[in-house]
């Protein structure tokens, strides 16, 4: 939530509260105009969550700016002044308002509160309409009683309306985004037997996968969930493909592909197997134990000799050397998008709730997503495709 510096700014402590009733979580960034109108310690009391100001672009332990603008879902604008309205169609970023939202990707939305003179002007309903153009969604503004003694429009409607009105517009844009689109998605880890009770396998445990399952149900997909063993309990309105082998997920995959739109391989398969797996437990005869593995079927690399209009997505989970070895794979496996992630880290990754994240798309530079829940992860990964 930012907040930009006009009388009504007061306003938004009662925004605030509402949403942290409704249960949202809220995060407040303030221009320096705006603290002369409510303090950052009212607004940190009321959401919970420090506030982020122009101080904090000097802050050692991270980029704040970017920090915010990958851990929000929606980015709203109360009170948008003209000056931060002009700024935003502009692509304007010289405090930390403008600069986090120019780096924001999720929905925005601009509710301007000013006198009727400056919202009539034509420079502000020109870049009012370049905001629209761009995707934005715009309140429009009541006629009431402003702080300038007269009747005119320009007030901040009332908290009520403002909710109303974000929820519709969220519901609108996020859930029927990909109402039609046919999406398959890999998850979990494959097993490949050394006897009927050993087996090579990793440490998987699907959350990522399933994550992106349900966002991509939440936002109207027709969802098919390949899936190697996991505790997780299954995402409701998903066909769901259980497997053990990579073989196994490879006909699978093979068997759905050509009704697929977007294809998204998070599952971590096994590159080998066994060539002979034996018929009986083995035995601990000696001290050492002697295995021929043999290269598995590489099915992300398969997808992407023979797709045609498909959108092919894959996973890199790496230890060292992410960004060139995910550059590598992208390119020798023909992807239109890959996500990278470090497993080496126990803070992300294998069986955490949480991950951090490099997009790589041919043409385009890297995008750090940084530390999120898997859940935010899945939308930003929906979000991106769904650009293409």
């Amino acid at each position: 939530m930012y907040i930009t510096g006009g009388i009504a700014a007061y306003k938004a402590a009662y925004f605030v509260r509402a949403l942290v009733k409704e249960g949202a979580q809220v995060k407040v960034a303030m221009t320096k105009a705006a603290t002369d109108f409510i303090t950052p310690m009212t607004l940190k009391t009321l959401s919970r969550n420090r506030v982020y100001t122009d101080d904090m672009l000097a802050y050692d332990e991270i980029v704040p700016h970017i920090e915010i603008a990958d851990w929000s879902d929606e980015a709203v604008i109360i009170p948008a002044t003209a000056n931060v309205i002009a700024k935003m169609a502009h692509g304007l970023a010289d405090d930390f308002v403008t600069s986090a939202l120019l780096a924001s990707n999720c929905p925005k939305f601009v509710i301007p509160a000013m006198n009727e003179k400056m919202l009539n002007n034509e420079a502000t309903v020109r870049n009012i309409k370049c905001l629209k153009a761009d995707g934005i969604n715009v309140l429009e503004p009541d006629v009431g009683f402003l702080a300038e003694g007269y009747e005119g429009k320009g007030r901040l409607p009332a908290t009520t309306v403002i909710l109303e009105w974000i929820n519709q517009k969220s519901k609108h844009a996020v859930l029927d985004d990909m109402r039609g689109k046919r999406v398959l998605i890999t998850a979990g880890k494959t097993v490949e037997a050394i006897d009927p009770v050993r087996y090579i396998t990793n440490h998987s445990t699907g959350k990522m996968g399933y994550a992106l399952a349900q966002e991509a149900v939440e936002r109207g997909a027709e969802v098919t969930l390949i899936s190697g063993p996991t505790d997780l309990p299954k995402v409701p309105k998903v066909k769901f493909i259980p497997i053990n082998t990579t073989s196994e997920m490879a006909r699978e995959v093979n068997r759905c592909f050509e009704q697929i739109d977007i294809v998204v391989m998070a599952a971590a398969v096994s590159d080998y197997r066994v060539e002979k797996p034996a018929t009986q437990k083995i035995k601990k005869k000696s001290d050492t134990l002697e295995m021929k593995l043999i290269k598995n079927v590489d099915i992300l690399k398969d997808l992407g000799r023979k797709k045609k209009k498909q959108i092919l997505v894959g996973f890199a989970a790496e230890t060292q050397n992410l960004r060139e070895n995910a550059a590598r794979k992208m390119q020798e496996k023909n992807l239109d998008l890959l996500i990278a992630n470090d497993v080496s880290r126990r803070d992300i990754g294998f069986g955490s709730d949480q991950n951090e994240v490099l997009f790589l798309r041919p043409g385009h530079e890297p995008l750090l997503i940084g530390k999120n829940d898997k859940k935010k992860i899945a939308q930003r990964v929906f979000d991106c495709i769904m650009d293409f």
